[in-house]
């Protein structure tokens, strides 16, 4: 079987990026797998990638950027996605050229403005499977309007979270896709875990405001204040880096609070530690939650919407507090650092239950999806008849009929209107 993942710039950094390297190499195991990236801005990529993965752009900006059909704005990559300004004519031409001419069984978007071309532009043998990095809720309405139109030609839609898959089978209406919970898989580690006696706590990520590293380190004050000894290292690039340095002068925690730049692999970082933090408004998985957990560290987080309450089991492999109390968030990691047996147990335990992220369990389950839609796709797309998509049939009717309704109603009102002048 040939698989194709369409990525929107595999020479970068981020979650999605290097979820998607991590599943592409695990399924190159036994498929033929390739990675088209929609730009490339750079050489290589910054994350290693394994022979076995095909990768291919498809405008490389660092020829192409001025391009005529580059300074268009695109038409099919929707208005409403937060990066339709990185699209344009040129993008949507060479995906689209793309999608035509693939000789693959199955290909995943992996973000909704991908997941709209492949929705709309992948030939019918092409079994279409999106993938949703982010929730619902984070998505604009008039998004979710653009999305609910075109996520019906897909096969399948996964999402990293139950609660999202959830809200996505409850609010999109969409008869006949298959919408599963798959949880983003990060390697077995290869070093020696964390052992819980360094004293120092890790976080990572982009420094964005989401992140609020601006809590963290208000919160990590109170850890320096009782413990002077501990450091605090945050792993990571962005637009904040400035005012976090401000923030940490500010508090007096220079040598407390290290801003370490990006690290990748994070993977020697995370054993150098003995707590893992991450202190977002909003995480739609929580990639380095697992991350840190797979090398041995407890994670204190916040219990935001939707990722860490499904991936932490509060008070035995890491703690949850509420989003935006740095008082509860410091007092989480106190009761970390004081108690070094109760820290070191916590960490074993984070490593034994983060197992169900590493790729075997979620490329199988990948792999189950992937052959499900595949048969349905060859058998002309024949949809079980189980009550779930029967009930999401029948809500999409009575909405459609709703919809009719009114609109006669309208039509009926304003001609009454018009005989009326």
């Amino acid at each position: 079987m040939k698989i194709s993942f369409l990525l929107h710039n595999a020479y970068g950094i981020g979650g999605t990026i290097s979820t998607t390297f991590n599943l592409a190499q695990a399924l190159a195991e036994r498929h033929e797998v390739e990675i088209v990236s929609v730009l490339r801005h750079r050489a290589r990529p910054n994350l290693a990638l394994d022979p076995k993965v095909a990768l291919r752009p498809l405008v490389d900006l660092r020829h192409e950027k001025e391009h005529p059909l580059h300074l268009r704005p695109a038409r099919v990559f929707p208005a409403a996605e937060y990066r339709h300004h990185q699209y344009s004519e040129l993008t949507d031409q060479r995906i689209g050229e793309c999608l035509a001419a693939t000789d693959a069984d199955v290909v995943i978007g992996t973000r909704p403005g991908l997941n709209v071309h492949l929705a709309l532009q992948a030939p019918e043998h092409v079994v279409r499977i999106g993938q949703e990095h982010l929730s619902l809720d984070n998505h604009p309405p008039r998004l979710r309007a653009a999305l609910r139109r075109a996520y019906r030609r897909l096969d399948a839609l996964t999402t990293v979270t139950q609660a999202d898959a959830t809200a996505y089978r409850r609010r999109m209406r969409l008869p006949g896709v298959r919408v599963e919970a798959l949880p983003n898989s990060v390697p077995d580690p290869v070093l020696p875990a964390a052992d819980g006696t360094a004293k120092v706590v890790v976080a990572a990520g982009r420094l964005g405001p989401v992140k609020r590293y601006d809590l963290l380190i208000e919160a990590f004050a109170l850890v320096a204040a009782e413990h002077p000894d501990w450091r605090l290292r945050i792993y990571g690039k962005g637009d904040e880096h400035a005012r976090l340095q401000e923030i940490i002068q500010r508090l007096g925690l220079c040598e407390h609070v290290f801003l370490m730049g990006a690290a990748a692999p994070m993977e020697a970082e995370w054993v150098k530690g003995s707590i893992g933090v991450a202190a977002s408004d909003f995480e739609a998985f929580g990639m380095t939650i697992v991350e840190a957990m797979r090398c041995g560290l407890p994670v204190v987080s916040t219990d935001c919407p939707y990722g860490p309450g499904e991936i932490i089991e509060d008070g035995v492999d890491g703690r949850l507090v509420p989003v935006g109390d740095r008082d509860a968030l410091g007092a989480a990691l106190l009761d970390l650092v004081r108690d070094d047996e109760r820290r070191r147990r916590m960490g074993r335990t984070a490593m034994e239950n983060a197992r169900r992220f590493a790729p075997v369990p979620v490329v199988e389950r990948a792999e189950r999806l992937i052959d499900e839609a595949l048969t349905l796709r060859r058998a002309g797309r024949r949809v079980a008849p189980d009550p779930g998509r029967i009930r999401n049939l029948l809500v999409s009717q009575a909405f459609a009929a709703r919809d009719t309704a009114h609109a006669a109603a309208s039509q009926a009102l304003h001609t009454v209107r018009r005989g009326r002048r």
